[in-house]
């Protein structure tokens, strides 16, 4: 996408690090770059515009629930590895988050040593559910990968 004019940062440039700017995660000196561009290019200026107003609605929308400050720790260190290039771990951390509150609630609620507690959704060390067989497991567990 190009307006046809020349500017100092190309368009797929500006688009690429639309989010940086927009959540104002760049250095100083690259704002201004990209705040000329957009006050320049209007194809640019009309996708910051939607994308602006897209992550005001699911600010409004989606802003109000608390996050976990356990969640939120699990989920910006995952973000870490990724940007510095380390593999991550396969378990998804809200199935991380779920096992560690299971684990937290058994411990927690009477009788919790006597194995009664029903399994947490997504505890991979808890036996399949009531009246599903181990193949019914397999799908789900194969299904959780992809």
């Amino acid at each position: 996408m190009s307006c046809g004019d020349p500017h100092d940062k190309d368009c797929s440039e500006v688009l690429d690090h639309l989010y940086e700017y927009l959540d104002r995660e760049m250095p100083a000196g690259e704002c201004e770059k990209f705040q000329v561009h957009i006050d320049e290019c209007s194809p640019c200026l009309e996708k910051y515009g939607l994308e602006q107003a897209v992550k005001k609605l699911v600010k409004r929308c989606c802003g109000h629930d608390d996050v976990p400050t356990d969640l939120r720790s699990k989920v910006m260190g995952r973000i870490d590895l990724i940007r510095a290039g380390e593999t991550v771990p396969e378990v998804s951390v809200l199935d991380q988050a779920k096992h560690e509150q299971a684990q937290r609630n058994r411990a927690a609620a009477p009788g919790a040593d006597s194995g009664d507690t029903p399994a947490a959704c997504g505890d991979a060390d808890a036996p399949a559910a009531a009246g599903q067989d181990d193949s019914a497991a397999a799908r789900t567990e194969a299904a959780r990968a992809e």
